[in-house]
């Protein structure tokens, strides 16, 4: 069996729910290796620690309580820079936008709360997400996470080398 970074969503869901391990627990597994990996990768580039924290708590009392969510119930995620979050910047890698905070979720956000996921931060994304490579100036380059003398790719390249990482 894989470790459990580098699970499914479907195995970390169902491990969820068996209670083979918590909300919390699987978070703050992540964010271990995003200290420990992230710094060389620069994959994710913002995290709301603090919030994750509180929501991956409430998803195992709730969970305690018999109450599931939804099928990402208490699932630790991360999303591309470019999805409105509130609580976190979206730039697309602009410079000029280095300060967007968005007043509101994207949609596609709101679905992923409602489904029951807890989303922790972003990843990194070239300037107007369309470039080869994974760099804007706010926040440098993403790397490859099996080769640092490469890259993972342009518009998804810090959300593939998350990925690759099990981050």
């Amino acid at each position: 069996m894989q470790s459990i970074p580098f699970r499914s969503a479907r195995d970390l869901v169902s491990a969820i729910r068996r209670k083979k391990i918590g909300c919390l627990e699987l978070l703050d597994l992540y964010l271990k290796r995003i200290e420990k990996h992230n710094p060389g990768i620069n994959a994710i580039i913002f995290m709301n620690v603090e919030e994750a924290r509180k929501r991956a708590r409430l998803a195992d009392k709730a969970l305690s309580k018999g109450k599931i969510w939804g099928p990402l119930h208490g699932l630790p995620m991360t999303v591309k820079e470019s999805y409105d979050v509130v609580g976190m910047p979206t730039t697309w890698g602009v410079p000029a936008h280095r300060n967007n905070y968005p007043p509101k979720n994207a949609l596609a956000i709101d679905r992923l709360l409602k489904a029951g996921a807890v989303v922790f931060g972003k990843t990194n994304v070239p300037i107007y997400l369309g470039d080869w490579q994974t760099f804007n100036e706010i926040y440098g380059t993403t790397n490859n996470p099996w080769d640092p003398t490469r890259v993972p790719g342009g518009s998804s390249g810090g959300s593939a080398a998350a990925l690759a990482a099990g981050l």
